[in-house]
């Protein structure tokens, strides 16, 4: 395959967590920056966490790499 695997980060679970997904395949449920890199290391992509939050190849879905918890019932003040 040539060009860019499709990376998807997508919205954090109920509990918690994020489901990544590249190239069609669930890598695994990430609860940081750090997970996310260290599933793209596993599936032969070497990124760093800091690449990771800024990468224009990772489409992060209901929320940037800021977001990884269930969303409070109530709005912070």
């Amino acid at each position: 395959m040539s060009g860019p695997l499709p990376v998807i980060v997508h919205p954090p679970s109920p509990t918690g967590g994020r489901r990544v997904r590249v190239n069609g395949e669930i890598l695994g449920l990430a609860y940081s920056v750090a997970d996310v890199a260290e599933f793209l290391r596993r599936a032969g992509l070497d990124v760093d966490p800091v690449e990771v939050s800024v990468s224009p190849l990772i489409d992060w879905r209901g929320g940037g790499p800021e977001y990884w918890g269930p969303e409070p019932d109530e709005p912070a003040p």
